[in-house]
């Protein structure tokens, strides 16, 4: 027998944007229905970023979303570039007024589901076969399977917070939807641990045998990432492969000092710089990683997909509880001005710290002028810290 719902908002996705999203609406008044084709478990269990802007911050404080995230999380007040083994320091605080937050997204995952459901959250896990129909209508519905019964939202909205790979962007007509993309030729090999980080702070590191970083998750457990081939396979790297190779990348003082220990996970991310224009149609609107991709480099994904929904959770509160339609209509033109500004800086910043194969000498070169430009310029390091604590959200 089919089983039909109905609710103002649809939400395709139950990862951190539509799980905040949700929460907003809750918040605001607005129902709505999050699906999600994996387990709760699964969402919860996802290794993914851990450096949160300060717009973030406030954002996640306003909603009453950050009781743990200010008692575990880390504020880092700047952060360390090093070419080789020369090291110069973005001090956040001083040149930007703000720094940001160092807290795991599997942490705030956890933090934001157990709130949806302690709010009676209407969250549906496991589900297959999503199908979007007449986004163009006034009443746009979703289909899918639960529990082998097919069943149907009714809803005035679809919002697509379903990833890169999900049904939301690929239900745009072809002739509307534009996409911009850059794949670089390498990946990220990261390696996560229950160590206590080498430093206090991230260390970007632009090596000749590579890009490095030094994270971590909490004051007990680090990640650490090494570039590596694009068709790598994690299963070649063994936990000694790993911080053996590490070392090699970074500064003696450094290396010495790294505490090693087993792996609690490894994992290799491809790195790509995407963006898909416009991020809605019709009834059917775009959010996170559905709508763009950035490279971790500035550890932007997450924070641009919280800007998403505050943005959306902002427009769709105008709209009903004034009837205005002003701000929905302008969401994605709204939300792509700052897309492109943050593409621009992984972009700069990726360009900037990782070892690309097809350099010539002359561009190794401006790699080195650019990084001594940062040093002696007190001007470009807060270039880079004005991006790096994020730039204005537009409500």
């Amino acid at each position: 027998m089919a089983v039909t719902f109905k609710t103002q908002v649809a939400i395709i996705g139950a990862g951190p944007a539509g799980l905040l999203l949700s929460h907003l609406l809750y918040r605001a008044g607005i129902e709505s229905i999050v699906l999600e084709r994996q387990s709760r478990a699964h969402v919860e269990g996802r290794i993914r970023a851990g450096v949160l802007e300060w717009g973030s911050v406030e954002i996640l404080r306003d909603a009453n979303l950050s009781d743990r995230m200010d008692a575990e999380g880390l504020v880092h007040e700047g952060f360390e570039l090093a070419f080789h083994e020369t090291r110069h320091r973005i001090d956040l605080r001083g040149l930007s007024g703000k720094g940001v937050m160092v807290y795991g997204q599997t942490e705030l995952t956890k933090d934001m589901m157990d709130q949806r459901h302690r709010d009676g959250g209407h969250l549906r896990f496991n589900v297959s076969e999503i199908q979007i129909e007449n986004p163009e209508g006034e009443k746009p519905k979703l289909r899918f399977t639960e529990s082998d019964e097919r069943t149907t939202i009714e809803c005035d909205y679809i919002v697509g917070c379903d990833g890169f790979r999900g049904i939301s962007r690929q239900s745009i007509p072809s002739d509307v939807l534009k996409t911009y993309e850059r794949v670089y030729p390498f990946g990220w090999l990261g390696l996560l641990t229950d160590m206590p980080p080498v430093l206090e702070e991230l260390v970007y590191v632009n090596h000749e045998r590579g890009f490095a970083l030094c994270s971590m998750r909490s004051k007990t457990r680090s990640r650490y990432y090494i570039q590596c081939n694009a068709d790598e396979k994690v299963e070649n790297w063994s936990d000694e492969d790993f911080w053996s190779e590490l070392k090699m990348r970074l500064s003696p003082e450094i290396a010495e000092n790294i505490k090693t220990g087993p792996s609690i996970e490894k994992s290799i991310a491809p790195l790509r710089s995407f963006v898909a224009e416009p991020m809605r149609y019709r009834n059917l609107f775009l959010a996170g990683d559905a709508a763009h991709i950035v490279p971790p480099t500035g550890a932007k994904g997450l924070n641009l997909a919280i800007a998403d929904v505050s943005v959306l959770a902002g427009a769709f509160d105008a709209f009903y509880s004034k009837g205005e339609t002003g701000k929905l209509g302008v969401y994605s033109e709204t939300c792509l001005r700052r897309v492109w500004k943050v593409e621009r800086f992984s972009w700069y910043l990726s360009k900037l710290m990782h070892q690309f194969p097809d350099s010539d000498p002359f561009e190794k070169k401006m790699q080195e002028a650019e990084f001594e430009y940062i040093m002696q310029s007190e001007s470009a390091s807060r270039m880079i810290a004005e991006n790096y604590v994020g730039l204005p959200i537009e409500t």
